[in-house]
């Protein structure tokens, strides 16, 4: 009995394999981020003529990411349960402050401060998630009920969706609305109460996309500059539509990036010998990142990039299953899909499989407020895989199953859809 009351107090262990998959990733991101801009910045007064200007900064964010990471992994699954308040009216406060800031690219995304910049809607992705997940856990089986139960939860996210399309920033707001979707559905919503909300937001957005079309759009511009100018989210899905049409004005980056990923054939250029980066394509060690990789790696490399990006985004998932407790099955759901959104949505777009939205490839892009969040999101993964080890060693030392107390319907809802 002397060795066992340790044991199964102490806190688990974290999964090896997700946090080895995680510093991968951030290291090959750290990797690309330097081949992607070196020649830009060696030719920029404004890096300083420093080819090494933005993988230093990517670097420190990674170290500083790291922390976080380690920090937020020995936090435990009770405090996040409590942390979410807090967390979620600072992200809206943020969100609102962000609007009446000065705009870049035409956007009001960004707060300063000094030469560092963040974005609050990537804090807004890993809040809507926690706030979500207790949520729906505290609700239990009201939340099936329509009045008192799906409408507010969405409300929410309405709320917090239409501040960031306010910025505007098309792509996060779409991130965060198909994660928090993910999440309700996983939560055990009702499929009617889930397709009728879906209907509703395709045909006010084809409303609004109509309106834009009416009275934003210039048929007899087939450059694309006059559409971009009066409505950029008009003048991407035309560059998607028919890139080469306009390839002089909003369809010119997906060229680019098409071209890169041709370029890199089988077996690609080679580390750094990319030629497509220099000059050529905008923001290479930002949205476009992938087409750098597709570029220097080729088919093989981009293969194997992308099997590794699969099984970090499977373990993930393994993890959350296998949590007993609702609300870290539903936090760790909701993080691995928001990075397997997010990735689609980069990788689609750079491929013409979808309109260009300009997010960031989760771990791998030029970037400090998504790669810092992301981390913390691992952070929070590895804590629910430690919840899970320890859990496990007072099951096998006791001979009796560890299961939180839940709704019966709940907790087979969440088994059978994710089994």
């Amino acid at each position: 009995m002397r060795n066992t009351k340790p044991e199964t107090r102490r806190r688990g262990t974290p999964d090896f394999q997700l946090l080895i998959l995680t510093l991968l990733l951030v290291g090959f991101g750290v990797i690309m981020v330097f081949s992607s801009s070196s020649s830009v910045a060696l030719l920029n007064k404004e890096y300083n003529f420093d080819s090494l200007y933005f993988v230093k900064r990517q670097s420190a964010f990674a170290v500083l990411g790291l922390f976080i990471m380690l920090v937020a992994m020995n936090i435990k699954m009770e405090k996040y349960k409590k942390l979410f308040v807090p967390l979620f009216f600072i992200t809206i406060l943020l969100l609102i402050i962000v609007l009446f800031t000065g705009s870049l690219n035409g956007a009001k995304s960004w707060l300063r401060f000094g030469s560092v910049g963040f974005q609050p809607t990537e804090l807004a992705k890993i809040s809507i998630i926690l706030y979500l997940s207790a949520l729906i856990v505290k609700k239990g089986d009201r939340f099936r009920d329509l009045r008192t139960g799906y409408i507010p939860v969405t409300v929410i996210v309405g709320c917090v969706a239409g501040l960031i399309m306010l910025q505007p920033d098309l792509g996060s707001c779409f991130i965060l609305v198909a994660t928090s979707g993910l999440i309700i559905y996983a939560g055990g919503a009702s499929v009617k109460h889930i397709t009728a909300s879906i209907v509703l937001l395709v045909l006010g957005a084809s409303i609004v996309f109509g309106i834009g079309s009416l009275f934003g759009g210039d048929s007899g511009n087939t450059d694309g500059q006059a559409a971009a100018k009066q409505d950029y989210k008009i003048g991407r899905f035309q560059a998607f539509l028919n890139p080469e049409k306009y390839r002089q004005g909003t369809g010119y980056n997906l060229v680019q990036s098409l071209q890169a990923i041709g370029e890199g054939g089988l077996n690609g250029s080679g580390f750094g010998k990319g030629i497509i980066k220099l000059h050529y394509l905008p923001n290479s060690f930002n949205d476009f990142i992938f087409s750098v990789i597709g570029e220097e790696f080729g088919f093989i490399g981009t293969a194997i990039f992308l099997m590794l990006y699969l099984y970090f985004i499977w373990r993930g998932m393994i993890i959350a299953l296998r949590c007993h407790d609702p609300f870290g099955t539903l936090v760790g759901t909701g993080i691995m899909g928001l990075i397997a959104i997010q990735a689609f949505i980069n990788i689609g777009g750079v491929t013409q499989t979808i309109p260009i939205t300009g997010v960031t490839l989760p771990f791998i892009s030029f970037g400090g407020s998504s790669l810092l969040v992301m981390m913390f999101s691992m952070g929070i993964m590895l804590s629910i895989s430690r919840e899970n080890t320890k859990q496990a060693v007072q099951e096998r030392t006791t001979g009796v199953a560890v299961r939180n107390e839940v709704p019966n319907r709940f907790q087979t809802r969440r088994t059978n859809r994710f089994r």
